[in-house]
Parts: structure tokens; sequence; C-alpha cells
């Protein structure tokens, strides 16, 4: 069992938070339900809201509010439901506070330094987590929230060069030199040793970006870890957000299918190779259309491609116009399973060991 603030993980498992309509209401609930953490994505949530383009940000704000108290009621209070809130986006704030009024328990935020999130819960009994590539930068969140917000992170979450999605590491880091996971879990628990939690305890930390199966869990864990982030698993599942396109194309991709890209929020990704990207690679632009200013990093005039647009058709399930982000295991994914079923599956050879 995993005390994080006043809530209790029984499973030492975070579903990782994916954009626009990956990993909503339903599929963090269901995590949740069977112990773990359950995450939603705070990236245009409110993409199918009728007003969304007119008025992107009332519409997020109104789908999160809706589907975090979809995946509390899902859940029956157990387990913790979270959410995963990008740095990068212009609605940033305003996402975080409005998770925070609907009863999240707890923010989890990367893709930029989240040296001011503490402000955003002030006085709020909510778990706060910063999402970090090294030791380095878990010690700079950790000084940074004493010294101005006299707060300890409640968790620290470990993305490493693995990962799907956006990457904290440059291109050149992750094509010559990635580090190993063990390496980078050793370097965190290095710096976070000695710091206590808001509860007192020592701070848990979890480790993901190539996490995939029971044997992974259970080492990673036994080198010191509170648990594991596992994100592209999560997808092949019954009760995930997707549509059953997006699902068919992660159970359908090839080790090979997994490539690294440029993203407009300005850091590497890594994603399945689909024509789009395919197209973006051989220096095609596709002129964003509806532009919501949904990045303060991107630049509508100068970016090959507009990340919403892209993500939105992915969901949908549109191979040819998509960007359907992945980690570098989506060649082991072969099936549809469900929640309670892989989780079971990660947590056997950790349970073994209780």
């Amino acid at each position: 069992m995993i005390l994080i603030r006043k809530k209790n993980l029984t499973v030492p498992i975070i579903q990782g938070g994916m954009g626009v309509g990956i990993s909503l209401g339903n599929l963090a609930g269901a995590v949740a339900a069977r112990g773990g953490m359950g995450v939603i994505s705070t990236i245009n949530p409110g993409y199918n809201e009728p007003d969304f383009i007119q008025n992107p940000n009332a519409a997020n704000c109104r789908a999160l509010t809706r589907e975090i108290k979809k995946a509390k009621a899902i859940a029956k209070g157990c387990g913790m439901v979270a959410i995963n809130a990008m740095v990068a986006t212009a609605s940033f704030a305003d996402c975080v506070k409005t998770a925070i009024e609907a009863g999240v328990d707890a923010v989890v935020s990367g893709a930029g330094l989240p040296a001011n999130l503490p402000a955003l819960a002030t006085g709020k009994d909510v778990a706060l987590a910063p999402i970090v590539s090294s030791g380095r930068a878990a010690g700079l969140i950790c000084k940074l929230w004493k010294k101005h917000h006299n707060r300890t992170p409640d968790f620290i979450v470990i993305e490493g060069p693995e990962a799907g999605g956006h990457l904290g590491f440059s291109r050149k880091t992750l094509t010559q030199s990635p580090p190993k996971l063990d390496t980078l879990l050793a370097d965190v628990l290095a710096v976070t040793t000695g710091i206590s939690a808001p509860n007192g305890g020592a701070v848990p930390v979890f480790i993901g970006g190539g996490v995939f199966d029971a044997t992974d869990v259970a080492h990673y864990i036994s080198q010191g870890a509170a648990g594991v982030q596992i994100g592209t698993r999560f997808i092949a599942t019954r009760e995930c957000d997707a549509s059953q396109g997006y699902k068919d194309q992660i159970i359908a991709a090839k080790a090979s299918d997994a490539v690294l890209i440029d993203s407009p929020v300005g850091m590497p990704g890594r994603a399945l190779n689909t024509p789009l990207i395919q197209a973006v690679s051989g220096g095609t632009r596709f002129p964003a259309q509806n532009c919501i200013r949904c990045l303060t990093t991107c630049h509508p005039a100068k970016t090959p491609y507009c990340i919403s647009n892209a993500l939105i058709e992915a969901v949908r399930g549109h191979r040819e116009t998509g960007l359907f982000f992945c980690g570098s295991n989506v060649g082991r994914i072969n099936r549809m399973t469900t929640v309670p079923k892989l989780i079971d599956e990660l947590c056997q050879e950790w349970r073994n060991t209780q």
C-alpha cells in the first residue's frame, strides 16, 4: 500500500496521462477502481464540445470537470484520480484550478518546469507531483518548491527515454546515449533521500518510459521505486476512451513503427510512423486550420502541422491524418484486454513478494 497525502494506492501503478481523448474519465476511473492512479490528460479534453473552436478554454474546463466526476464515480473511493497537466499549454493554470475544484486527488505536471504549481493549489488538499527526466531536475524542483512555497512534492514521476509522447531529452541524447531507467531511478532517489513528503513519509518515486510487464514492475520496485507509470499498454483496453480505430493502430504496430518526431511543443516525441509523420519528414507543411493557440511554445506560421488537429484526428482513428503517440514497446502489444486483467498481470510478480 502506498500512502500519498491522505489516499492509498493498493497497486503500484500510475496510468500515464495521454492527451486529446485517450485518457479521460472512463480509463482513469477504471484504473483507480482497481487501486491504482488513473490519470486524465488536460490536453484538450473538450475537443468534442460544440463550442471547442470558438471557446476552447471554456470547453476544456467544462469537459475536464465532467470527466473527473465520471472517474470518481467509477472509482467509488478506491485508488486515486489525477490529472496530467503540461506546463507548455496556454490553459495550464486554468485546467489545474478547474481540476482541483472538481475534486481531483492529484496533479501530475511536466513538459516544462512546474515551478509555480504549488501556488495554484494553495490551501487545497491535493497531491502535487512533477514529472522529471533526471536527478538534477528533481533536485531543482524540490529546492524551488521549498524556497518559494514551503512545500515538497507528494510524489515524483520519472519519464525515461523509451516513453511515448513528449520526451524530456534532447534528440542527440535519445539517439546516441539514452540513459538507463536504473540509472535515472538511482539518481532521483539520491536526491529525494532525506526529503519528507507533505504526509511526513519518504517521497514516493514512480518510474516509467519503457516499463512493460510484471518483471519490469517487480524489478524497479526492488530498486527502490514506489511503483511505475505505464501509458501505451492501457490504450489497448476496453475501458480506454480512444476510438477502436486508435486502439487497432496500436495493436497492429510493429516495433519499427515507433519513431522519434519533432513536436510543435518544442520537444522530441515518440509516435507511430503514419502518413502524416512521413509527409512532414519529407518537408510537407500542413497549415493550421482553426488554430486555438493551445501551446505557448508553438508558432503557427512556422510549425509544419497543428498538433491539436493531428491528435484529434488520431483519437478518432484516422490513420492518414492522425498523430498516434506511443511508447517504444508498442510492437509488443498484440491484443485487446481490460483494465482489471492488465493490472492483475502487471502486479503478479510484485504481489508474490509481498
